[in-house]
């Protein structure tokens, strides 16, 4: 496989890309048809991002690029090329949850749980976005994850839980 001296690898037919995947800058040759999603699932093994509709409109598929949710169904990989993605195996830190992580645990806002991993990565980026301050805009704005067995009330409150800590924080300093 020829090789740049300089980047990743390459072979016929195949693009090279550099992303920082959950923090780890990856060097990688992909088909240009390859969607993120595909890339974090079946080339690197980062099973959490799930495969739902494949069509961007249940949510299952939730990551962070450079900050910002993003349906990774919906996106080729080589148009993220110098991202920054995180996926949900890329937000506990030290071996710690993510604080919203752990406040879906405390509400039990998860039933078969495999909306989950959209949804939290769905609300952290919410969070970044600092638009939501009422529990109906909550719901407005995380209406593009689909929770199949209706545990929205508890995702909210999980939401609203991690917005108050940030609030609290916000006003302490």
């Amino acid at each position: 496989m020829p090789t740049d001296p300089d980047g990743p690898p390459r072979s016929a037919g195949k693009l090279a890309l550099t992303i920082t995947i959950n923090g780890e800058v990856r060097h990688l040759s992909v088909a240009p048809t390859t969607v993120l999603l595909d890339l974090l699932r079946e080339h690197l093994g980062l099973t959490g991002t799930k495969k739902g509709c494949d069509h961007g409109q249940c949510g299952a598929c939730t990551v962070l690029i450079d900050g910002r949710r993003v349906n990774s169904c919906l996106v080729l990989a080589v148009m993220k090329d110098g991202a920054e993605v995180t996926t949900i195996e890329g937000l506990a830190t030290n071996g710690r949850l993510h604080p919203m992580q752990q406040a879906f645990v405390e509400h039990d806002a998860f039933q078969c749980g495999y909306c989950t991993p959209g949804q939290i990565c769905s609300a952290v980026g919410l969070l970044g976005e600092g638009r939501a301050r009422t529990p109906d805009e909550i719901r407005e704005l995380m209406s593009g994850n689909i929770c199949r067995c209706g545990a929205y009330v508890n995702i909210v409150a999980a939401i609203e839980q991690v917005m108050g800590a940030e609030d609290s924080r916000s006003a302490a300093a």
